[in-house]
């Protein structure tokens, strides 16, 4: 089992995943700071003080402040989720190209297998018809 998994490892193009780690790795830190809020906004505690606020104190300039916080907020999320998509579509098509190689692999690997299995029964044919 071993020795299976070495030649899989071997098969690996590792060129194109190394090539592509710089790509996954600047994503996965881009959607970690745009998660992780590091603009020191934060709107979250804008808006929970704003609904804090007594109602007749809500004018329409209250109003309309939470609303371009609202938009501020849903404009990042909308960021965040397209960053995401990205860094996600760019995991999966090395996922695809990875599983596909593995298949290829194990494919190659039975039919070794068979070969080998072939070369063995010749040989101990061989080897008792000699023997008479």
């Amino acid at each position: 089992m071993a020795i299976g998994w070495l030649t899989v490892l071997q098969n690996v193009p590792w060129s194109d995943v190394v090539r592509n780690a710089p790509k996954v790795a600047a994503g996965a830190k881009k959607l970690w700071g745009s998660v992780g809020n590091k603009d020191g906004v934060d709107h979250a505690a804008d808006l929970e003080a704003q609904s804090r606020q007594p109602p007749e104190h809500l004018t329409l300039g209250h109003l309309q402040a939470q609303i371009a916080t609202l938009q501020a907020v849903a404009g990042e999320f909308q960021h965040q989720l397209s960053e995401s998509t990205r860094l996600i579509t760019s995991l999966a098509e090395q996922n695809t190209q990875l599983v596909q190689r593995i298949e290829a692999m194990r494919k190659r690997t039975a039919r070794f297998g068979v070969a080998l299995v072939l070369v063995a029964v010749a040989t101990g044919a061989a080897l008792w018809l000699g023997l008479r």
